[in-house]
């Protein structure tokens, strides 16, 4: 705060304190239209009066000698025409540094403004009339911006101070009746595109996923926004701002922060996005774009593409038939020696790349795409010479052949046909290989032994690889066996002692914490397990005899696989038609553990 001393101070002297300088409308405000004269009139601008070179420059000379002449500085007004004592004696600078001593801030004392209904109206109000009085004025004076301008700041102004509302989600449904959500999407068409960005930024902000609204005030708000055809204006604007200005490239971020918040906040709303086609091709085209260094918005491209085919199977579906595969696995080829930064935008860039081709290939669609794309061909060299790229590539095969349908079939067999078993199991024999890498080669296991054709020439060539060199592979499935039910076993353990003082009601409410703490303990991978060794039990006689012969070495037999896979059964949907298929498969490989 300024000090008495200070504010005292003799006028006429130079003060330190100086105002911001304002900056000219002229410069803020911007429109995308032309004029007549082929000059861009984004920039409203005003004519310098011309210059008077008449004019000499310099202080102006002193007036002729006059005796009568009075020199010297004016004497002050006389103002106080009631005397001396009456007027109080003080200038009226003297009296408004009095007024700041006795009351520094005359609104600290003012009651909060009450953000209700009524206060929502009166806003309502004001911002329609806003947008009106501009509309009128830019068609009143469409080649004369200085008449409009300052219009569109009061705009702005008021488009920016509906950002008071995320605090206050209980009036979303309100502002969506009055019919004001409708008339901020319009302004997105706005000529003007800073207007158009403040419009993206606010609606950013209403529908951040940091409002505590619940699901009826969220709803509320964003159908209106998408019956207004958000979506539709969002895409106009990718097409219309110039990335390569700073304001523009921020108003293209907020719009992808937009489509990340409807894609968040519920399923329907998700693939209501996909189902504008416009949108998702920009997307395809924006994560292809080159650039010396990958930028934060083609980067947030791929995370919102990542971010939409994890939402629902329609969503993988739709990307799949618009050769979002090839697309995407073209974009990850660069990566199969290269790394990109470590903790860059384009390390990001490629693991949402990777997120978004793992979710589509697991539909049948996104399998048949890509084998057509040579997929499996690009992962098996990955495998081989990647770095970075290489547990993301494994993840990708490991999806790609799961399932139960002809789609997974194919990719096991060419995966077969391209020489991919030397790859994975050299893989899979490798010392020291982390938890996740484990997992998803075992995945891949148990799902080429499930989808290959019996006694086609790719099964024979698969099960070939467990038995070659005594047996190797099988004996480390079942080390690998004993070190997950070894460490899931200690866990078991701890549940059960934790049980024992518990209540039926108290069980129910722990039984999913439960339940997470032993699939972190490995779980799901040790039921892949014995389903891999179930089915080399049923195919091989010597692998049967192999396995049984090192479980025997810890007093254990056949059964305690079959536990695993009975666990397995009991837990299965069997409304399901896979989970129906899956049942039908595991029934059948517990027989052959008798």
């Amino acid at each position: 705060m300024t000090s008495i001393d200070e504010l005292f101070k003799a006028s006429g002297v130079g003060s330190k304190r100086k105002l911001e300088p304002l900056r000219d409308p002229n410069e803020i405000y911007k429109s995308p239209r032309l004029t007549s004269n082929g000059k861009s009139s984004r920039h409203a601008r005003v004519e310098d009066e011309a210059a008077n070179d008449d004019e000499e420059a310099g202080p102006a000379p002193p007036p002729e000698d006059d005796e009568n002449a009075d020199y010297g500085p004016d004497l002050p007004p006389d103002d106080d025409e009631e005397g001396r004592f009456f007027g109080g004696g003080i200038t009226a600078q003297e009296k408004e540094v009095l007024d700041y001593v006795d009351d520094p801030d005359p609104t600290e004392n003012a009651a909060p403004e009450k953000f209700d209904s009524a206060w929502l109206r009166r806003t309502v109000i004001n911002f329609e009339k806003r947008i009106n009085k501009n509309a009128e004025l830019r068609a009143k004076f469409e080649d004369e911006p200085q008449k409009f301008i300052a219009s569109e700041a009061d705009l702005d102004t008021d488009i920016k101070a509906l950002s008071i509302l995320s605090e206050h989600p209980e009036l979303y449904p309100e502002f969506a009746k009055l019919g004001s959500v409708a008339s901020l999407v319009g302004l997105l068409a706005h000529e003007n595109t800073d207007i158009a960005i403040d419009t993206v930024e606010i609606i950013n902000e209403l529908t951040d996923e940091d409002v505590a609204a619940d699901d009826s005030q969220w709803n509320a708000l964003v159908d209106a926004l998408l019956e207004a055809d958000l979506l539709g204006l969002l895409v106009s604007n990718f097409e219309r701002l110039d990335e390569e200005q700073e304001v523009d490239r921020s108003g293209v971020y907020y719009a992808l922060s937009v489509i990340e918040n409807l894609c968040s906040g519920r399923a329907t709303t998700a693939e209501q996005v996909t189902e504008n086609d416009k949108l998702l091709k920009w997307l395809l085209r924006r994560i292809q774009t080159k650039e010396k260094t990958v930028s934060q918005n083609k980067q947030y491209a791929a995370e919102v593409l990542a971010i939409l085919v994890q939402t629902s199977s329609k969503n993988r579906r739709k990307l799949a038939s618009l050769d979002a595969v090839d697309i995407m696995l073209q974009l990850v080829a660069s990566y199969r020696k290269r790394d990109p930064e470590k903790g860059g935008e384009e390390e990001e860039y490629m693991e949402n790349l990777f997120e978004a081709l793992t979710c589509i290939v697991d539909e049948p669609e996104g399998k048949a795409k890509f084998v057509e794309a040579e997929g499996v061909e690009l992962c098996l060299i990955m495998l081989k010479e990647g770095k970075m790229s290489k547990p993301a590539a494994l993840r990708l095969l490991d999806h790609a052949v799961g399932g139960s349908g002809q789609a997974g079939t194919e990719v096991c067999q060419r995966i077969v046909e391209a020489g991919g078993l030397k790859n994975i199991f050299t893989l899979f024999m490798k010392k020291n290989n982390d938890n996740q890498t484990t997992e998803h080669l075992i995945g891949i296991f148990g799902s080429m032994l499930r989808l290959l054709p019996a006694d086609s020439a790719e099964r024979i060539r698969t099960l070939a690889k467990f038995v070659e060199k005594d047996y190797e592979k099988t004996q480390k499935l079942v080390k690998l066996r004993r070190e997950y039910a070894t460490r899931l076993s200690s866990v078991d353990e701890a549940i059960r002692a934790e049980q024992s003082g518990m209540g039926a009601e108290e069980k129910e409410e722990m039984a999913d914490e439960w339940f997470s703490r032993r699939l972190d303990a490995g779980l799901f991978c040790l039921q892949t397990l014995d389903v891999v060794l179930a089915w080399l039990v049923a195919e091989d006689d010597g692998a049967r005899k192999t396995i049984q012969k090192l479980l025997a070495d810890r007093d254990e037999t056949l059964g305690v696989i079959r536990e695993t896979i009975q666990e397995q059964i009991d837990g299965i949907d069997v409304e399901d038609a896979d989970g129906k298929d899956t049942r039908e498969m595991l029934t059948t490989l517990v027989e052959f553990l008798q």
